[in-house]
């Protein structure tokens, strides 16, 4: 069974994950604690609503990095040790914060990692002298394997240096007996050294043959904004890259694990390649990302979809009216959260970034009123008790805003005839357009959108999302629906 964890990747690593259960881990991380992850919006022109929403948030943002330190203290006192003295020299301490919070994952990875495993940290230049040390330190230095480095020939060319066109990716392993298919990932010759081969140049290797054992420095395109495997997010690297990978350390069937897996390059992969995965991710919109990547080339083959579902185990989210009252009651973060679930994951809409009180509202989704206009649904979500007069002074938000359809989401044992009837004559939007009526102020009830029903509205094409993501609108006419 494939699985996706949402959540924070140190908790999955400690609770859901078994000992020596992953063949392969790769990781991508953010290099830094300032770095923001973005999944961009079509622009509306509303107020209190933003065209681009900071979804893919880094791991550490809200995490004290000296809670981490003191508990890596009792695990390793040598990592603890080179941690603590860092923090007393003149490095940042964004920088140490970063180690700390690496160091800490890194650790529980490798305890993940059978003993044929292999571990490959992607990494830039600001952040790898210090992350070779911290894997020196935990996979002991004897088990490094290779500094590869991945050379790309765009991005941009300064001024006053020299154009940086690589990234570093650590290779470590978990023992000495270890999973290398070299014949799965040889290299074809350039015409120079066929050249020398064949007129039998002193410089020339002596082995023959089109293809030679593969090297540390890989020359793979970086992914254009073109590409067909584009999906917007600003840090995806290409399929080829996690391909070498996988085919060199894995065989068909292994388990692959990628604890930062944003867009799900290395899940996408690894599904093609006929290998079982894990993925994790503290960002709900990538866990939708990356499910939504895996059915969008079987469009149309029900069969083949259904499949893949049934495979993929879903962790994180509630999946139930119980789990679901307990993650809006537990505390105000909490009900962030909820918010966000109804609205980005059971509603495919956007969440409002402006957290407000009663007066405004919780987010929206667009839907295309025509082949050149479009139109908005308001999203208003309430975890607690509720009464009609939530429900006009929502309609009164929807107005103001100019939204054609409010969507007021509550539990069902919430729901009162007074509030159904007001709603019933807040009366309808656009009256039998393309033969159908939709209701202007709808209550949805928690309960509707975990059995899969979710806001009417005219079924045109659904832009909330750039076409790049190609995310799908959960709803009644929707067949991709992520918890169906």
């Amino acid at each position: 069974m494939n699985k996706l964890y949402y959540g924070d990747n140190l908790d999955v690593l400690k609770n859901s994950i078994e000992d020596e259960s992953v063949d392969l881990i790769y990781i991508d991380p953010p290099f830094n604690s300032k770095r923001g992850y973005n999944v961009l919006f079509e622009s509306i022109d509303m107020t209190n609503a933003k065209a681009q929403k900071e979804a893919f948030a880094d791991t550490w943002s809200n995490v004290s990095y000296l809670d981490e330190m003191y508990e890596i203290q009792d695990l390793d006192l040598d990592l603890y040790r080179f941690l603590h003295t860092l923090d007393n020299l003149r490095i940042s301490k964004g920088v140490v914060s970063y180690l700390t919070i690496m160091t800490h994952r890194i650790y529980y990875m490798r305890k993940k990692l059978n003993n044929t495993g292999s571990f490959y940290l992607h990494c830039d230049p600001t952040m790898s002298h210090y992350l070779k040390i911290v894997c020196d330190l935990i996979f002991d230095k004897k088990n490094f394997r290779n500094e590869i480095v991945w050379w790309y020939e765009t991005g941009g060319i300064p001024e006053n240096d020299f154009s940086r066109k690589h990234d570093i990716i650590l290779r470590y392993c978990k023992t000495t007996d270890y999973v290398f298919n070299s014949k799965d990932v040889k290299e074809k010759r350039s015409k120079e050294v066929l050249r020398r081969i064949a007129t039998g140049r002193p410089s020339a290797t002596r082995s023959k043959g089109h293809y030679r054992h593969p090297s540390d420095v890989w020359k793979i395109p970086a992914i254009n904004a073109m590409a067909k495997e584009r999906l917007g997010y600003p840090t995806q690297k290409p399929e080829e890259l996690l391909e070498r990978i996988i085919k060199a350390s894995t065989n068909e069937g292994d388990i692959i694990a990628d604890f930062f897996c944003g867009c799900g390059t290395t899940i996408a992969v690894a599904q093609r390649l006929g290998r079982q995965w894990i993925g994790v991710d503290i960002s709900h919109l990538a866990i939708r990302l990356v499910f939504d990547r895996l059915l969008k080339n079987f469009e149309g083959k029900p069969e083949v979809i259904n499949k893949i579902k049934d495979n993929i185990e879903i962790n994180g989210f509630p999946k139930d009216i119980a789990s679901a009252k307990d993650l809006a009651e537990k505390t105000d973060k909490s009900r962030i959260k909820f918010q966000d679930w109804i609205i980005e994951i059971m509603m495919n809409g956007v969440s409002n970034p402006q957290k407000t009180a009663d007066g405004g509202f919780d987010g929206y989704l667009t839907f295309n009123k025509s082949e050149k206009g479009k139109d908005v649904v308001l999203i208003e979500v309430k975890s607690g008790n509720v009464t009609v007069k939530n429900i006009r002074e929502f309609a009164e938000v929807v107005e103001k805003q100019k939204g054609s359809i409010g969507a007021f989401v509550c539990f069902a044992d919430q729901v009162t005839k007074p509030m159904l009837a007001w709603a019933k004559e807040a009366g309808y939007y656009k009256p039998n357009i393309w033969g159908n009526r939709y209701e202007k102020i709808q209550i949805i009830t928690v309960e509707d959108l975990l059995e899969g029903r979710s806001v009417r509205y005219p079924i045109y094409q659904n832009i909330t999302f750039k076409s790049a993501t190609n995310i799908p609108m959960q709803s009644e006419n929707n067949p991709n629906s992520l918890f169906e």
